[in-house]
């Protein structure tokens, strides 16, 4: 498959370039993706969540009233999970939502991803660009040069350009990343993806 190259200002470059059907062409792994992805949104929990059981918690342990005879349900001590105010039954507890999978799975989700995106014409290559100031409104021109204004965009770019990334930092809905550092989630969320140029070497490095 080739793409047409354009500049930031809309128009075309004057040239294509082909993508590596080894990174963009691969059989895509649906499990792989469910299995990355999960593991991506399990990272960002906290896992800090927590709620006191009744040994927990401070208070009398004598019986709130007799076992037999009130016709209601029978009850202990002012701990009980029934009362206002007493301890929470089989509550959350600290824990960790991390997991393990292997690298060669991750590598296959990314790569799937990718292809995906190649397959639904969603990806949009840009020639190597930078800012010379850090400013808001030269991202938001690129975006409207694309009608892509209001889109999950993900800019992938080859190296860190502190001008590129903090003039994108305000944008809602945009995200930019380095090509070394994409993740199946961020790939399959945006919209469209705006690769650079110079980021495809930077990912026949990577999947080599």
């Amino acid at each position: 498959m080739e793409l047409v190259v354009y500049k930031i200002s809309g128009e075309e470059a004057g040239r294509k370039i082909k993508l590596n059907d080894s990174i963009f062409g691969i059989d895509p792994n649906d499990h792989a993706i469910y299995l990355d992805v999960k593991l991506i949104q399990a990272n960002k929990r906290q896992g800090t969540h927590s709620s006191k059981e009744r040994s927990q918690l401070s208070g009398s342990s004598r019986k709130v009233k007799r076992q037999k005879g009130t016709g209601t349900a029978r009850m202990g001590d002012i701990k009980s999970p029934l009362l206002r105010g007493g301890a929470r039954a089989f509550g959350p507890r600290p824990r960790n939502y991390t997991f393990k999978i292997n690298k060669k799975v991750k590598q296959l989700a990314r790569l799937s991803a990718l292809t995906y995106k190649a397959k639904q014409n969603e990806i949009l290559v840009v020639e190597d660009f930078t800012f010379d100031t850090i400013k808001t409104k030269q991202y938001v021109n690129l975006l409207s040069k694309f009608e892509l204004t209001g889109k999950k965009i993900l800019l992938v770019l080859p190296k860190i350009d502190s001008n590129v990334f903090l003039s994108a930092r305000n944008i809602q809905k945009s995200q930019v990343t380095l090509a070394d550092s994409i993740n199946t989630y961020d790939v399959l969320n945006a919209n469209k993806l705006i690769i650079s140029e110079s980021s495809f070497s930077e990912f026949e490095k990577m999947f080599s």
